[in-house]
Order: structure tokens, then C-alpha cells, then sequence
């Protein structure tokens, strides 16, 4: 493994991941803090907790991030609702099994966002359900590293 110069940032030390919470599907997106830039990484369908949290780690494992972003959903006035407790509850399960830090940040209308995106882009039906979350995801990190 080659080592980095003095004084520059490892890899970890900058690696953030992302994640678009929902019930049926986990959006997934990795970013840099010191290029400041967000990717869609990775889509985590509905499966067991079990299942979902494996995916994660080995993504945690790969990525060596040195926090977490997590989307907190709320209503257009800025309110929570039920699926905003749901996205708090998970950050929390994330911290408490990866150790790392989380941060949450607003993801009012990234899913529409991103759905427009892609369909501007030509994406469409099955193809743009299947990257809809982790575009989310990245666009929820991209405005979270804009926000530092």
C-alpha cells in the first residue's frame, strides 16, 4: 500500500458516503471533502435489516469514509413526519455499527430532483427506477459538501 505525502489527507480521512433512506430501496452516493464532489454509487434494494446493513458495511468496508451523510425527509414547511423518525432511527443504527459519524441533511424533493434529471438525460422506466435512490443520494451529498 503506497503511503501518502506528509501532510496530505488519506483517502479516508476525505471519503464521505451518502444515503437516500427509503423502505423498499437505500440510495447510495460517495464524495470527496477536499474535491467537493458527490457520486452515485450504489442502489440497495428492500431486503432483511440484516441484509441491507451487510450491503452497507462492505460498501463502509470498500470506501473507508470518514462519516456518513444521511437524508432526513421532510415536509415542504421544513416539519418532520413518520418516514423522517425512520431516516433518524437509521443514522443512528449506521453510527452505531460503523462507529463513524453521521450527519443528516434536508433532502426535500431530491427524489423529484433526481427523477428529472434523469429523465431530461433520457433515462427512463425500469432503467431510471433503478438509479433514481442513488442519484438522490447525490444530490443530497452535493448539497451537504456545498453547505461546508
Amino acid at each position: 500500500m503506497r503511503k501518502a505525502a506528509p501532510g496530505a489527507a488519506s483517502r479516508a480521512d476525505t471519503t464521505v458516503l451518502a444515503f437516500d433512506f427509503g423502505t423498499r430501496r437505500i440510495g447510495v452516493a460517495v464524495g470527496d471533502l477536499g474535491t467537493r464532489l458527490a457520486h452515485p454509487l450504489a442502489t440497495i434494494e428492500r431486503g432483511s435489516e440484516r441484509e441491507r446493513f451487510d450491503a452497507i458495511a462492505a460498501l463502509v468496508a470498500q470506501w473507508q469514509p470518514a462519516r456518513l451523510v444521511v437524508g432526513l425527509p421532510v415536509h415542504a414547511d421544513g416539519a418532520p413526519h413518520e418516514t423522517t423518525v425512520r431516516a433518524e432511527r437509521f443514522g443512528r443504527q449506521l453510527a452505531g455499527r460503523t462507529g463513524l459519524p453521521v450527519d443528516y441533511a434536508d433532502e426535500r424533493l431530491t427524489t423529484i430532483s433526481a427523477a428529472a434529471s434523469l429523465d431530461e438525460a433520457g433515462v427512463k422506466g425500469r432503467q431510471a427506477r433503478v438509479v433514481r435512490d442513488r442519484v438522490a443520494a447525490q444530490l443530497i451529498l452535493q448539497g451537504w459538501l456545498d453547505e461546508r
